[in-house]
This record gives C-alpha cells, sequence and structure tokens, in this order.
C-alpha cells in the first residue's frame, strides 16, 4: 500500500496481499479495502472501525487514516486505490465530505459489489475503462448507506495534519526528528509527543514502517535488486534495510519476495 502524499500515477491501483500494520498516512486517492480473511482494524482521525472478513472499509481522499492486525489469524485484504477523476460524478462529493462510519458490513456488500471486487482483484482494472465503471458500482452501491459529514479542516494549524504529509513527502531521504522540527517550526519536545501519543511510536519507528511499506511494494511489485531498492526506500545501508525488515516481517526481504511471487504463480 502506498504511504504516500502524491498521485498514484495509473489513477487505479489494485493490491490482493496479507493485512499488516500500516501508520498513519494520507493520499488524494479513494481507497477501499475489502476484508477477504480474518480481520483488520482501520483507524480514521481518532476512530478505530474494525472489519471483519466479508467487509469493505471507505476511506475518502486527504483523510489521515491508519491499520492494525491484532489477531493472530492469517489477515488478507483486497486494496484499491483510485483517483477521483476516475469516480465520476461522486468525485466532488469524495472531495468535501466523508462517511461518518467508514465501512460497510457483510449483508451492505451486495452480490453486484462483491462481482465488482472479484473482477478488479483479477485484474479487470487494467482495462482503465473497465477499471473506472467497476469502482463508480462500488460507490453507486455504498453511499446510500454512508452517511455522510463535512471534512474537518486540516490545514496547517493541524500538527499532526503537518507531519503525516511532511513524512510522506520526504521518508525517502534522511530525515531527523530536529530538521523536521525546525522546518515545521515547533520544538523536537513537541514533535516526540506528538509521536509518542497519537502514532504510538517513536521517530524512528514511524519513519522505518513508510520505509518498509514502500521498500515492500518494491519487493512485490518490481525486480529492482535487494540493494537498488532498499537505497530508493530511504535505508542509509543494505545491511540496516535487512535488519529492520527481519525485525518487522520476521523474514528477509529475499524470502518475502519469493513467498509473494510464489503465490502470483
Amino acid at each position: 500500500m502506498y504511504p504516500l502524499y502524491e498521485e498514484t500515477g495509473a489513477g487505479l491501483c489494485v493490491f490482493s496481499k496479507d493485512s499488516v500494520h500500516v501508520g498513519p498516512h494520507l493520499h488524494r486517492a479513494l481507497e477501499l479495502v475489502y476484508v477477504t480473511k480474518g480481520s483488520l482494524v482501520l483507524g480514521v482521525g481518532r476512530e478505530l472501525f474494525p472489519l471483519e472478513e466479508g467487509e469493505l472499509g471507505i476511506v475518502f481522499p486527504d483523510m489521515i487514516h491508519h491499520y492494525q492486525v491484532f489477531s493472530q489469524r492469517e489477515s488478507q485484504g483486497c486494496y484499491i486505490l483510485a483517483e477521483p477523476g476516475l469516480c465520476g460524478a461522486f468525485g466532488e462529493k469524495l472531495l468535501k465530505y466523508c462517511p461518518g462510519t467508514p465501512k460497510l458490513p457483510r449483508e451492505r456488500v451486495s452480490v453486484e459489489m462483491r462481482n465488482a471486487l472479484e473482477y478488479l482483484e483479477r485484474g479487470a482494472g487494467k482495462d482503465s475503462v473497465a477499471g473506472q465503471a467497476y469502482v463508480q458500482i462500488l460507490l453507486a452501491r455504498s453511499m446510500p448507506h454512508l452517511k455522510m459529514v463535512e471534512k474537518k479542516s486540516q490545514g496547517e494549524g493541524d500538527l499532526v495534519y503537518q507531519v503525516v504529509v511532511y513524512l510522506a513527502e520526504h521518508f525517502r531521504e534522511q530525515v531527523c526528528l530536529p530538521k523536521m522540527a525546525r522546518e515545521l517550526g515547533v520544538s523536537r519536545y513537541l514533535l516526540s509527543r506528538v509521536f509518542s501519543r497519537t502514532f504510538h511510536r517513536n521517530f524512528s519507528q514511524y519513519v522505518n514502517g513508510l520505509r518498509l511499506n514502500y521498500a515492500c511494494e518494491l519487493l512485490e511489485h518490481t525486480d529492482q535488486s535487494i540493494t537498488e531498492l532498499s537505497l530508493e526506500a530511504g535505508f542509509e545501508s543494505q545491511r540496516t534495510f535487512n535488519r529492520v525488515f527481519r525485525e518487522q516481517f520476521h523474514m528477509t526481504p529475499r524470502e518475502y519476495r519469493k513467498r509473494v511471487w510464489g503465490k502470483a504463480l
């Protein structure tokens, strides 16, 4: 999953993958997550929304959100990122409003919606016209069940918002807490409290989480060497990358790639 505040380029990205912890992030795309196995917790703002198998999470553009996996069981999902331009008549509403409860229970996910999700998961979205149509079907069937509220202001005065955007733009660089504090015009001690109280991890853990998520996308979807992708993700060396990766996933990056590519065969 892209932890980036930027356009996704192709307009539509679909990933079927194991669900893992993903720290607070935001982007300009609509994000849908359909739980295909196990369970997942979607956090939007300060609220948590448990998702069970067969349920659909819906995150509108520019909303800070995160994922947590607490169950010991295997958890998997289909993740869809769609730029607002693909959403037709719904595009303007996506930018102005957001769901008060950003999930649909299993009984609200109709057969037509499950078919659209299945087609996207199987690669139908590679055809831009078909992908756009399936995304709009999902929105058309979801919207009547979602109570819309105006998005809370997330302007420059919101420090959490500034932190998420700053690190989304700079995590591949050699960032540090003092430099970030200077550029945001706040004290490093205030920033430290933001990480411990809001993100429940320290600065290094959060940045490494963004880098690991980015590196996993490269491992899964490119044939870049481990050394190249570790440096591109912002790690100072492959050795550091291997250590952090093993601590998080209990396997080497090479083993992770082999496992993912093996499932795709």
